[in-house]
């Protein structure tokens, strides 16, 4: 059986940086469930994996730091600001002698995805252009459906949300497996097929966290979690960890949802910034 604990080991460990959807929500009610939108960060075989570069992305920035030289891959899902309003305040990307491999695919509009960090960054909507960061940083462009390999892992991809060109990934290293799968709201049939064939037997599986609407209503076309309670039995996934939690969801809110989803679930439970796990065969 698998097992997720709370320690960190260099072998495959993850840690959630942001934990938001939609916006930033700082102050004294999402304190323990935190404020910062998505930003997730994979240890695997000796590589730094990152996934979506919202604001979350500027607290691992600033940890990050204290550990120069920095080399790391980052995988953007899609462009919306919750996902890249990150990047501009991403310290170590202004720093000579760290290294950023980027990686994400064409939007619907056939903008790359180097088009679209560095178009964020034009005045007058910033001041500071992407041509300042003194990092090197080399852009991808992937191909949903191949495997990306970066030595002993493999990365896979599906697109779970075709209108915003949004990417589901699935971490493979020895015998794990992780699977990034977010912003998935829009196409039910979609979705269930393209998670089913990422989190086949996924030791864990990260997805978007219901609203009060969605949770609640019974009917199948109108609620993604029952369809992605479906898939994710389907998929026969051990483990899951529901994340990009609605802005108006306090930290009340946020503990009664997942008990009410862990009466379905059991296995399932909702990330905290700064969360770290460690995943392992037992």
């Amino acid at each position: 059986m698998n097992e997720i604990t709370n320690q960190v080991s260099s072998n495959f460990s993850i840690q959630f940086w942001g934990v938001r959807g939609q916006i930033a929500t700082p102050g004294k009610e999402t304190i323990r469930y935190g404020g910062n939108t998505s930003c997730l960060e994979m240890k695997v075989g000796g590589k730094r994996l990152i996934f979506d570069g919202g604001t979350g992305l500027r607290e691992l920035g600033n940890h990050l730091l204290s550990q120069m030289p920095v080399e790391a891959h980052i995988f953007f899902t899609h462009c919306h600001w919750d996902r890249i309003q990150g990047f501009p305040f991403f310290i170590p990307a202004f720093i000579p002698g760290n290294k950023f491999h980027i990686y994400g695919s064409e939007a619907s509009n056939g903008a790359t995805f180097e088009q679209r960090l560095r178009n964020q960054m034009l005045g007058p909507n910033f001041p500071v252009p992407i041509q300042v960061m003194q990092s090197k940083l080399e852009f991808h462009n992937l191909i949903i459906g191949k495997t990306e390999i970066l030595d002993q892992i493999a990365i896979e991809t599906e697109f779970l949300n075709y209108e915003n060109r949004s990417i589901g990934y699935r971490v493979n290293y020895s015998d794990l497996s992780v699977v990034y799968a977010t912003d998935t709201k829009r196409n039910p049939e979609l979705l269930t097929k393209s998670l089913i064939n990422l989190a086949q037997q996924a030791d864990l599986l990260i997805i978007d966290t219901p609203d009060n609407q969605e949770f609640k209503s019974l009917k199948k076309e109108e609620n993604f979690w029952l369809n992605y309670l479906e898939a994710v039995n389907m998929a026969q996934v051990k483990q899951i960890i529901l994340s990009t939690h609605h802005p108006d969801h306090d930290d009340q809110r946020l503990e009664e949802l997942e008990i009410e989803i862990q009466k379905v679930f059991p296995l399932a439970s909702l990330a905290r910034e700064k969360m770290s796990l460690e995943v392992k065969k037992t």
